[in-house]
Parts: structure tokens; C-alpha cells; sequence
């Protein structure tokens, strides 16, 4: 699945005309297969170390761009003035932490019944869909 999505991405770059770069792969791959939701500038700290001459500019090119094609998305901040980006397009629940401010996903069948009601109902031609829920993650709790 993850090599899908990789492709996926790699496969929107190409349709956009840029340039394939090793770092652009790079930036695909990490977002597919790191952990979490990263900011564009936790994605340029961690590619930074390989790719030492990579620019915050092409990090957000990258993203940018991948998210005008719809097959990445920007989950605003998790209350710590961050933008946080999700390369799951596939229907889940983001559970932010006020505390700590991670950001976990949650899975549920149920969710593509949803997604098929909605467009029944409505007679849209759903794309996508961000369903969010802030709370406090069972870390943060078990500190109080």
C-alpha cells in the first residue's frame, strides 16, 4: 500500500511538469512512510541530513503542489501554529491533542458508508473528506 501511495505522489510531480529530483522522491517517500503529520519544515530537518543542499522552498513547492492535485492534504495546525500535511487521502479520523499537539489517525469501516451516504444524499461527487477530533491524547491524560 505504502508503495502505491509513493507512486501516487511521484505520478501528480510528473503531471505538474517538475522535475523529479532525488529530493523531491525524497519528500514523497517520507511523507508516505514517516510517522505522523509532519510541518514542511519538520520534512526539510529530516531530509536535511542527506540531502544538505535541499531549500525550504522546494519542500513547500512539493507540497504545494501535491496538494493542488488533491492526492496529499493540509490539516491546518494541531494547535501549535503549524501546518501539519497528511499524505492518507483515504478516509480516516485525524484525533489531535491540545496538550502535546500530535496527531494521530483512526480507522473505521464505517467511515466509507458515511462517505457513500453523503454523496447519495447530497448527489456531490465526494473527493475527499477531513473529519477531525481535539481532545487529549491517553499520554497527555495519564500526567494528570
Amino acid at each position: 500500500m505504502d508503495e502505491e501511495r509513493i507512486t501516487t505522489l511521484i505520478n501528480a510531480l510528473r503531471r505538474a511538469g517538475l522535475r523529479l529530483t532525488p529530493q523531491r522522491l525524497a519528500i514523497c517517500r517520507t511523507l508516505v512512510n514517516g510517522h505522523g503529520h509532519p510541518s514542511a519544515a519538520e520534512l526539510h530537518e529530516q531530509l536535511c541530513a542527506d540531502f544538505p543542499t535541499l531549500s525550504l522552498a522546494t519542500v513547500y513547492t512539493t507540497l504545494n503542489t501535491l496538494l493542488d492535485l488533491g492526492v496529499i492534504y493540509d490539516l491546518g495546525d494541531a494547535g501549535d501554529g503549524t501546518t501539519h500535511f497528511d499524505a492518507i487521502t483515504d478516509p480516516h479520523i485525524n484525533l489531535i491533542c491540545t496538550r502535546c499537539h500530535q496527531i494521530s489517525d483512526l480507522t473505521d469501516d464505517q467511515l466509507e458508508a458515511i462517505r457513500q451516504q453523503v454523496a447519495l444524499r447530497s448527489g456531490y461527487q465526494i473527493l475527499g473528506a477531513r473529519i477531525v477530533y481535539y481532545g487529549v491524547c491517553p499520554r497527555c491524560a495519564s500526567l494528570t
